[in-house]
């Protein structure tokens, strides 16, 4: 087969794809609206999800059945290999059966406005809560980002980068029309690089757990190095953003967003938070922690008023300051150059 061909053949089975899903969105958003989906609406109200809300993120509803999706896409025409290729349905003992089962129903749309996948979340604590759609040949998990789509328009000239569809969708509702979501898995360098064509700048919003602080720690190089800057906002008492939009309000939270931290401050108090710095060992290995980090840093300008803060708080002087953070940077240079 030309090569052309063979291109136009798997173009086709694409746009065949892509037509599927955007189907399946329908149906979705559909069944939320249907009395078999009145226990999933009830649970949207009670999450503080406005009809305005649920209608641009077409958000829907998966009935809990074996085969409503697809009876449903049967009658549309699409085959079960077309189902099981967009990963809408699994297949057992020659059986094709719904993937996504009792589940409120979060389109992924891609930059171009095709819907690529689906996340489905419970509505009740039963495991996994999120069920993301598996790759496909229209859907890479590495290279969307949720809410992307929308967040693209935003006229607030950053990103802000969160958890969780339901947190994208309150900010969104609550005025923040700049906030997306990695799907289901860390931050990738294919998602920076996506992040970078439309914000210059990102604030990290990771939930205040242990396991959103390493994944804090984790995304700033890999943001920095698609040539974003990167800010840090951290949530007072561990709160997610959802909680505290419907607690405190969008005035509270954009002073809190106004007040985020850069990522050298962020990364600084965390190494400090480390350590006791009434006792000597421990301020001494708050320094040499702290040195290691203000060695990494590209602007001798940064590298002097960082340095300041922590000889300060380590209770030296500057230039011993200064020394540590010089030896840092030797050591650093001289692992590198052995790595090559």
């Amino acid at each position: 087969v030309p090569e052309d061909e063979q291109y136009q053949s798997r173009y086709k089975e694409q746009e065949r794809l892509w037509a599927l899903m955007k189907e399946a969105g329908r149906f979705f958003h559909s069944q939320l609206y249907a009395p078999v989906g009145a226990q999933c609406l009830a649970y949207t109200q009670k999450r503080g999800l406005s009809k305005n809300i649920i209608t641009q993120f077409g958000i829907g509803y998966a009935p809990d059945s074996w085969n409503a999706l697809v009876d449903a896409m049967r009658k549309k025409g699409y085959t079960d290999k077309e189902l099981v290729a967009a990963d809408l349905a699994g297949e057992k003992n020659g059986r094709v059966y719904d993937r996504f089962r009792n589940r409120l129903m979060f389109p992924i749309i891609d930059v171009r406005g095709n819907v690529v996948g689906f996340g489905g979340r419970v509505l009740d604590d039963s495991k996994p809560k999120y069920l993301n759609s598996n790759e496909t040949m229209i859907f890479n998990k590495r290279k969307n980002l949720f809410g992307l789509n929308l967040a693209k328009k935003s006229k607030q000239g950053f990103l802000i980068l969160v958890e969780g569809n339901i947190d994208v969708v309150t900010m969104h509702q609550y005025g923040f029309d700049n906030a997306v979501a990695s799907l289901g898995t860390s931050l990738t360098e294919e998602q920076a690089t996506l992040i970078g064509r439309y914000a210059e700048q990102v604030v990290l919003l990771y939930d205040g757990d242990a396991p959103g602080q390493k994944a804090t720690k984790r995304a700033i190089p890999i943001l920095e190095k698609a040539g974003i800057a990167v800010k840090v906002l951290q949530i007072p008492g561990e709160m997610d953003p959802d909680d505290y939009l419907k607690e405190y309000g969008p005035d509270k939270f954009k002073l809190l967003l106004e007040g985020s931290s850069n990522r050298v401050e962020y990364q600084l108090s965390a190494i400090a938070g480390k350590y006791d710095l009434k006792v000597d060992d421990q301020r001494i290995k708050f320094i040499h922690e702290a040195a290691e980090l203000l060695s990494t840093l590209g602007s001798a300008v940064q590298r002097e008023i960082y340095g300041h803060r922590v000889a300060d708080a380590g209770k030296i002087s500057f230039e011993a300051m200064k020394t540590e953070i010089e030896k840092a940077y030797k050591r650093r240079v001289s692992k590198e150059k052995k790595q090559q």
